[in-house]
């Protein structure tokens, strides 16, 4: 990851990166952008041969647009225009997205940063450096970008120092995040992903881990989890993982639904759809990252992430069309389809959650249907809440973090479709809307704390299918931005 230092003058100026934004009185002929003003320790000569370039390079100061130009011989050797648009967070984030690709050959950077810019501004930039310099490789030679620092040059670095440490902690975990999701499924299954959170909660005080076997599994009677993962050689796991810092008032539960690998059991899917599977635990990922990083910025809330694992394969041992499933708490599901998977582990981790950690407020995140892509596009998760305030909190930290949900409805006359003639419910209706009716099928097992609970189906937005801004192509760990940002708004 990239090293960010916040610096008072320019202690390597081979690349200078000068940030413009569009001119607001841009009139006919005249300039479409203008520089910053107010750039600390930029000598008077750099900056006016900076700000003849705007106009001589038509540039528009849009976020994300990099102009480079080449000073042979002198001091930068390359000075880079960067637009960052309306120059609030969102526009630094785009812009730090782009000079992460705009200067990957280069060693070293440096950004003039204004003079008095807020702190979110300086947020955003690092964590669109951070967040588009990643890259995922396994076992391959190494292609990845060769720039490994960045200067922020500031007025006051103790101004930025909280909103510099905030970046680089969400972009960490949102990195592990994708990690864990990109990570092929002959390397990952439920063993080894609880492996990894282990490894990652190691030594953090006030972290505590426990992680249910199948046998424990069992004997405690988590029959969703069991039935999904009673296919695979690869046993089940459930992963309880607990920030609990001193005199936190607020109790939030996340569960995270964690499908190593999904072939859609007996009701298997075509190869083509089952070609990224792999990324069918991105849930899982993100709620155990947001924990992660909840525990690395000391944040006073205390969150239990809970992440059911399963491999759902196909076997003479695996779950069939027709079965009834007998949830924790005992509550039973009839499954005819057993590509609808991921909604009878995490029934079972809401159920435990509403039963015997009775929290506050209960999250859940999954890569649950494909219907959220044709409802909401490919970078849009369908959040789905019967809290009004609850919704607006999440979508507003969302947002702020930049990433996109849109609230969906939850409509009474659905429910009938999840009436079963011989269990309880029918977890997999055919008629209505597929992701609305997956959420009211969860809604289900919220008991109590269906006031109290939120959905959100986010596996459109989980994958990114080429490198667009801050998100590299692959795996995009959706979801640890918008939920630390979230947390760190309650106490």
């Amino acid at each position: 990851m990239l090293a960010i230092r916040l610096v008072t003058a320019p202690e390597r100026p081979d690349a200078l990166v000068l940030p413009i934004r569009p001119a607001g009185d841009a009139e006919g002929d005249g300039p479409r952008a203008t520089l910053e003003s107010s750039l600390p320790a930029v000598a008077d000569e750099l900056l006016a041969e900076a700000a003849a370039l705007v106009p001589a390079a038509r540039a528009t100061g849009r976020a994300g647009e990099v102009h480079v130009h080449l000073r042979p011989g002198r001091t930068p050797g390359r000075l880079l225009l960067a637009g960052v648009g309306e120059a609030d967070e969102r526009g630094w984030r785009a812009a730090g997205a782009a000079l992460a690709r705009s200067a990957a050959d280069e060693t070293h950077v440096t950004v003039a940063v204004p003079g008095g810019a807020p702190a979110a501004s300086v947020r955003g930039l690092v964590e669109g450096l951070l967040l588009a310099s990643y890259r995922f490789r396994l076992g391959a030679a190494d292609e990845a970008p060769t720039l490994t620092g960045v200067d922020l040059v500031v007025t006051d670095p103790a101004a930025y120092d909280e909103a510099v440490e905030a970046a680089v902690v969400t972009a960490r975990m949102t990195r592990l995040a994708r990690d864990l999701t990109n990570t092929p499924s002959s390397v990952k299954n439920p063993q080894w992903f609880a492996e990894q959170v282990e490894a990652a909660a190691a030594g953090e005080p006030d972290l505590h881990l426990r992680v249910r076997q199948p046998d424990e599994l069992a004997a405690e009677g988590f029959g969703g989890i069991l039935a999904v993962g009673g296919g695979s050689a690869s046993g089940p796991r459930l992963v309880e993982l607990d920030w609990r810092p001193v005199g936190a008032r607020t109790h939030v539960v996340l569960v995270g639904k964690g499908i190593t690998f999904d072939t859609g059991g007996i009701s298997i899917k075509p190869s083509d759809a089952m070609k990224l599977m792999r990324k069918d635990m991105a849930g899982a990922a993100a709620v155990v990252a947001a924990t992660l990083g909840a525990a690395a910025l000391r944040l006073p809330v205390r969150v239990t992430t809970l992440t059911p694992l399963a491999e759902n394969m196909v076997s003479g041992s695996a779950f069939r069309p027709g079965d009834v499933v007998r949830h924790y708490g005992g509550v039973t599901s009839e499954t005819t389809n057993s590509d609808a998977e991921g909604r009878l582990v995490l029934a079972d981790a809401l159920a435990y959650a509403v039963a015997d950690l009775k929290p506050d407020l209960l999250i859940d995140l999954a890569t649950l249907t494909g219907a959220n892509a044709i409802a909401l596009g490919t970078r849009t998760g369908a959040l789905y809440s019967e809290n009004d305030q609850l919704a607006a909190d999440l979508l507003a930290a969302i947002d702020a973090a930049g990433e996109t949900a849109w609230r969906m409805p939850l409509p009474a006359d659905y429910v009938q479709y999840l009436r079963s003639d011989i269990a309880d419910l029918y977890s997999a209706p055919t008629q209505g809307a597929g992701s609305v009716v997956a959420a009211l099928y969860l809604r289900e097992f919220t008991g109590d704390l269906r006031q109290r609970w939120l959905h959100v189906d986010m596996s459109a937005p989980s994958w990114a299918e080429r490198d667009d801004a801050e998100l590299s192509r692959g795996a995009t760990g959706w979801g640890v931005r918008g939920l630390l940002r979230w947390l760190a708004t309650l106490t």
